[in-house]
């Protein structure tokens, strides 16, 4: 079953992800995040963007440093440096992009869907990935940190915009009681 993207207003996209466990079910998800980031032009998705209450994301990433196509699972930032305000999209609420203040530098710790840990150090682009895509694991979309009024009134025409919530299924049910 191919999972399809969630769009603003879905109540997916504003709860707190989970932990995620090892295990085939991670590198499956972690396939599907691949494909339908892909699928919509992305450089970057998030596990809740897909209905998935799992803290995992990934990038594919081509900037100066080279290109980087990873998984997070289970992300940290530990160390951050700097400002940079640079134009910023999400493929949940497509056609709206603004300028958006982020860390210039991060180092995240994470693991990758296999269980391997490790550390990664990064800048521009990368680094705005990886904030925007761990901010969804938090319930966080990057209109949240625009400013009071420029959030007022992209979230009115945003209300326009909002696509039905799809409907859940069985399993989806079990896991809200």
């Amino acid at each position: 079953m191919a999972r399809s993207l969630r769009y603003y207003g879905d109540p997916a996209l504003r709860k707190k992800a989970q932990p995620a466990v090892p295990g085939a079910d991670l590198a499956a998800l972690v396939a599907d995040l691949f494909d339908v980031m892909y699928r919509e032009k992305g450089v970057g998705l998030a596990a809740p963007q897909v209905g998935e209450s799992t803290r995992v994301f990934v990038v594919d990433v081509e900037d100066e440093e080279g290109r980087t196509r990873r998984a997070f699972v289970n992300p940290v930032i530990t160390k951050r440096e700097g400002t940079m305000v640079d134009e910023e999209g999400c493929l949940s609420i497509p056609g709206y992009r603004e300028d958006v203040k982020r860390w210039a530098h991060v180092e995240v710790q994470a693991t990758d869907e296999h269980g391997q840990p490790f550390t990664l150090e990064a800048e521009g682009l990368l680094a705005r990935a990886i904030q925007h895509e761990l901010d969804h694991l938090d319930g966080i979309l990057f209109l949240d940190r625009l400013s009071p009024i420029k959030r007022k009134l992209l979230e009115a025409r945003l209300k326009r915009f909002q696509a039905p919530v799809p409907a859940m299924d069985a399993e989806d049910s079990r896991s809200q009681l």
